[in-house]
């Protein structure tokens, strides 16, 4: 279960007095969860307007602006290892962007909790000039100076990332409710979008006339107007809550709950390998003799496909329903991720790059149905997995080595992505147990 917006949490809306305790779906996966959108606009509720739609374009700018930048780090993890950080390990360059989907993450419980208190505007403007900001300061950044690289691309652009992220998709529910979910899913193409962009545009750069300095200002050029057209597009409507979500009081109540604690231990497990082929398949093809000017497009055919999953998994949840098909999904990706001891032709990086792609997407798409399928009340708590991006990446490349010893990195990760599924499986068993009885009549209850 991939932790994103994506890439994937859900995140209870902060103004609850218009909706009780009800949950607003995250850009990941949002189109899947139907059944949670009220059927109409309460009395008096204006849908959508230029404003509503105004905000919408804002956020899926937003989006392209974070999680696609995020999605587009394996080929810094190319060019590091290969160019400009040639004395530091696979797996010292790894941290630097998992520490940057960490607090992409992480952050949003604070910025959450500061846009229920009605601070919108303040951490959309702080975070958008420190993205940009950050950007403009790794292009500063000389050779072989780890620490500079880290400071502005891993914490200083993590940090921003996450004070923009979940305030951008909370505001949705101050303009749309009947059609909130549909405006949801247009949002969420913002990162797919984004991750086919960047990449393309980063490896013609960094790798090109214009270099490493010049090519990422103008990717900060690139994100910087982008950053302020949806400042100036996004407009909150409603007023703060009277009582932000207590996220304390919400992780207890959540943490004793089976089926959740089974799925957070099996969205640790499954996300530690998740996250490898995104960081390591660029890297994976060049060093395996694939053409270079084709491996610049490896995590492009990638994260298309990622994209067409994600659309495709609303109609395909429809007949097999959440559970069963996160546990297809994430099956295929850990057999898919053990697939890649195999990568050593053209044929074999798109064959897996187009099937990981898919289902890869299949599971960020669920994962925030699954989680208002377990937890609707308090799904917030999908913050939790987020560590796992902390920690996957980096022990995979140090399991790598400076020699690029491919089958260590991949086997562990394929490994540990299935013992992710073993959880998943029982999840899903006491999860429908439950509902069994929960659906008994009380005599026959009490007998079972």
């Amino acid at each position: 279960m991939a932790s994103e917006s994506e890439l994937p949490t859900l995140h209870v809306e902060g103004n609850a007095h218009h909706e009780g305790k009800e949950c607003s779906e995250t850009s990941e996966g949002s189109h899947v969860a139907k059944d949670r959108d009220p059927p109409s606009s309460p009395p008096g509720f204006l849908e959508g307007g230029l404003a509503g739609w105004a905000t919408a374009f804002g956020a899926f700018l937003v989006q392209f602006c974070t999680f696609g930048y995020a999605y587009s780090f394996g080929v810094y993890q190319d060019f590091y290892a290969q160019h400009y950080l040639t004395n530091e390990t696979s797996s010292a360059i790894s941290w630097i962007g998992s520490t940057n989907a960490f607090l992409l993450m992480t952050v949003g419980l604070v910025s959450g909790s500061l846009h229920d208190r009605g601070y919108f505007y303040h951490i959309m403007i702080a975070g958008s000039f420190l993205q940009s900001f950050s950007l403009f300061m790794l292009s500063l950044s000389k050779p072989d100076q780890y620490y500079q690289i880290f400071l502005s691309q891993g914490l200083g652009m993590g940090i921003a990332s996450g004070l923009i992220y979940i305030p951008s998709i909370a505001v949705i529910s101050h303009h749309f409710r009947r059609r909130r979910t549909l405006v949801l899913t247009f949002v969420a193409t913002g990162s797919s979008l984004g991750a086919i962009v960047h990449p393309i545009m980063l490896n013609n750069l960094v790798n090109g006339p214009l270099g490493f300095a010049n090519g990422v200002r103008a990717s900060a050029g690139l994100l910087s107007a982008f950053l302020l057209t949806a400042c100036l597009c996004m407009r909150t409507r409603l007023d703060a809550p009277a009582t932000p979500v207590n996220y304390i009081v919400a992780a207890r109540k959540c943490i004793r709950d089976v089926p959740f604690a089974l799925m957070i231990v099996g969205g640790f497990l499954f996300q530690i390998g998740f996250y490898y082929p995104l960081f390591f398949f660029q890297l994976d093809s060049i060093k395996h003799g694939i053409s270079v000017n084709f491996s610049f497009y490896s995590l492009v055919i990638l994260n298309a496909s990622n994209c067409v999953g994600r659309v495709t998994s609303g109609f395909i949840a429809a007949f097999t329903g959440v559970p069963n098909l996160i546990i297809i999904s994430t099956t295929l990706c850990g057999v898919l991720i053990l697939g890649m001891i195999g990568l050593s032709s053209l044929t074999s990086v798109v064959v897996l790059g187009v099937l990981y792609g898919y289902f890869s997407g299949l599971n960020t798409a669920l994962a925030a149905p699954l989680m208002a399928l377990l937890t609707p009340d308090l799904s917030e708590l999908g913050q939790v997995v987020s560590l796992t991006l902390y920690l996957g990446t980096p022990i995979s490349g140090a399991l790598l080595t400076s020699n690029y010893t491919w089958w260590i990195p991949s086997l562990f990760s394929g490994i540990v992505s299935l013992a992710g599924v073993a959880m998943f499986i029982i999840m899903q068993v006491v999860f429908f147990r439950r509902q069994r009885v929960d659906t008994l009549p009380l005599d026959n209850r009490a007998v079972s």
